[in-house]
């Protein structure tokens, strides 16, 4: 209950003082190219219950489907606007709105599309998905470059599945046995030092 009472609170203030940051972000998105100024994608949330996540868009429109799940070094469909908001982390701030609503938390496990999640190994996946995913968690401060070692592999998608995740998925499952708001308070503070270093 502590929990969501903090996550409410805080999306609640995020969401009144950025609310000019949020619109000058989406019009830009609106500028630079055609298209949505959202883009909203399918995850699996809290105890395997599909919602649709919110991401300010970073990629040129395209019909839902089409390309990789993952982003992959200097992705060819990303934005002018979109490197910027990616880079600063900004793309993320409509998920205030998800934390707001319930259906995420502003920290946890980041929540996956199904494709993903269908090999999580069962034993984690109880785990992982027994709390609400986040905006920021362990994983998303380690693997802030994930795209530029994603890059490197012969084959992206399977060094996601095989090395990135598994160890994304131990982090998770660290993180849901320490969970505390002491903790998400020192995570959220983590992430931001490491937004404004990079």
């Amino acid at each position: 209950m502590a929990k969501r009472v903090f996550d409410w609170v805080m999306s609640s203030l995020g969401l009144l003082v950025l609310a000019p940051v949020l619109l000058l972000i989406a019009l830009a998105v609106k500028l630079d190219s055609p298209g949505p100024v959202f883009f909203r994608q399918e995850r699996v949330g809290r105890h395997g219950v599909p919602f649709r996540i919110h991401k300010f868009r970073t990629m040129r429109h395209a019909p839902v489907g089409q390309g990789l799940q993952i982003t992959v070094g200097a992705d060819a469909r990303i934005t002018r606007v979109g490197h910027f908001l990616r880079a600063s982390k900004l793309d993320e701030l409509p998920q205030l709105l998800d934390v707001w609503w319930g259906d995420m938390s502003l920290v946890g496990p980041r929540p996956e599309v199904p494709r993903y999640v269908a090999v999580y190994p069962a034993e984690l996946k109880a785990k992982v998905l027994s709390v609400r995913p986040g905006i920021t968690d362990i994983a998303s401060i380690e693997y802030r470059d994930e795209s530029a070692v994603l890059a490197r592999a012969a084959d992206p998608e399977h060094a996601y599945i095989h090395d990135v995740l598994p160890h994304k998925l131990a982090l998770a499952a660290r993180y849901v046995d320490q969970a505390s708001v002491w903790l998400d308070v020192r995570l959220i503070w983590r992430t931001l030092v490491a937004i404004v270093r990079r």
